[in-house]
């Protein structure tokens, strides 16, 4: 096992959970900043030609854990490994940004879902082989009809 440690910090004009969109259909325009603390900056070398990134972070605002809940989107309890529910065993949380600049520490992001303050567990360069036509989005789609 490791013990993870934040390498930075994310900057968002959202202050609690409750203002962040959620369920299907939610847009995540807003804007902020990935602050990376000093000693990690030298890792962001390249990182502006990436037209996006992969944020991982942590729920550090969940408390707790369930095997199952049941979604905004839908009436039904789905395994939690099947949701983006925040309640998970390990409070792990996966993002895509759109990288708008860099200046030193600070990589000005678009698509933001977390509040001020989420710590920054990794960044990673986004990344996709696979087709569109070829992703399949699971009891989501169903959910996604019934609103329709």
């Amino acid at each position: 096992m490791f013990t993870p440690r934040p390498i930075g910090y994310i900057h968002s004009s959202y202050k609690h959970t409750d203002e962040v969109p959620r369920g299907l259909g939610a847009q995540h325009t807003a804007e902020g900043t990935l602050e990376i603390l000093r000693e990690f900056v030298p890792g962001l070398d390249d990182i502006e030609g990436f037209s996006h990134l992969y944020v991982l972070w942590e729920f550090d605002l969940a408390g707790g854990s369930d095997l199952h809940v049941t979604p905004p989107t839908d009436d039904r309890p789905h395994g939690i490994f099947a949701t983006r529910s925040p309640r998970r065993p390990n409070p792990i949380a996966l993002t895509v940004v759109e990288v708008l600049g860099r200046d030193k520490g600070t990589v000005r992001v678009r698509g933001l879902d977390m509040v001020d303050g989420t710590p920054i567990l990794d960044l990673k360069p986004y990344l996709s082989s696979i087709p569109e036509e070829k992703l399949k989005l699971g009891w989501m789609a169903e959910a996604h009809k019934a609103k329709a």
